[in-house]
């Protein structure tokens, strides 16, 4: 693991690792969970779900696949396939690079990560249970796509910490980056703490990273850890939601 790269070699690479690679010059990074035997449990899009996108969602859409128009004997039958999907390594790398997101980093490392999507805060579970709730998903499904609030990295933050979000905004750190930046950029408060461009840049770089570390899954209080289980998967809607007879443990009372 280090501060200016997650990459990782396949030798390396174990049941219940994290993986991602970046798409599209860098431009968005495609996550899912690595069961072993080179295949890879992710969360993909249908393309019934992208033809009414606007641009930032097409633009970060990380269900295309460039490789669905190659033949794969191992994934061949299901290219067309969307939702929570088994590929080999190969297909879900898509010639991209592979890398691992870190779990229960400290704060100064989190930060040092000025891109977001490649670590967290929050303590992953054991190996056996990230990889049940991937198998266990990938036969019921993780509901309809949604860039913010359920997107791959959604999914496989879940299945690393069994954390669901209660707001609109999931648990994805690529689209708490966007939301942070945005908010950096066009924060008001800038207009009057500095009129400099040097005072506005570093006061913007600061609420962005304020923000990036506030919408950690580990830092945020909207938050329930829930047995994979107890979800209840509306594909209708763009959320989870958990069975009424069964109390979440709130976050504040899981140890990280």
């Amino acid at each position: 693991m280090g501060v200016l790269s997650n990459w990782i070699s396949r030798e390396d690479l174990q049941a219940g690792d994290h993986v991602y690679s970046w798409r599209a010059a860098y431009t968005y990074a495609h996550h899912g969970i690595y069961v072993g035997d080179s295949k890879v449990i992710h969360f993909t899009r249908g393309r019934a779900e992208g033809e009414s996108s606007k641009f930032i969602d097409m633009l970060l859409i990380s269900s295309s696949r460039s490789h669905a128009a190659r033949k794969c004997e191992t994934c061949n039958p299901q290219q067309d396939s969307y939702g929570v999907i088994c590929s080999c390594l190969d297909c879900f790398l898509d010639e991209g690079v592979l890398y691992r997101f870190e779990y229960g980093v400290s704060p100064v490392f989190f930060l040092a990560k000025a891109r977001g999507g490649t670590c967290t805060l929050a303590e992953s579970d054991p190996p056996e249970t990230v990889v049940h709730r991937a198998t266990y998903l990938l036969q019921k499904g993780f509901g309809s796509y949604n860039v913010f609030n359920k997107n791959c990295e959604d999914f496989a933050i879940y299945c690393k910490t069994g954390l669901v979000s209660g707001e609109n905004v999931g648990q994805s750190g690529q689209a708490a980056s966007i939301l942070a930046a945005i908010a950096a950029v066009f924060s008001s408060p800038l207009r009057f703490l500095t009129t400099s461009i040097p005072g506005i840049t570093a006061v913007a770089g600061g609420l962005y990273c304020f923000s990036r570390l506030a919408t950690d899954i580990a830092i945020r209080r909207d938050v329930t850890k829930v047995p994979v289980e107890n979800l209840i998967v509306r594909s209708d809607l763009n959320d989870l939601q958990v069975m009424s007879s069964v109390s979440a443990v709130p976050v504040s009372q899981v140890q990280f």
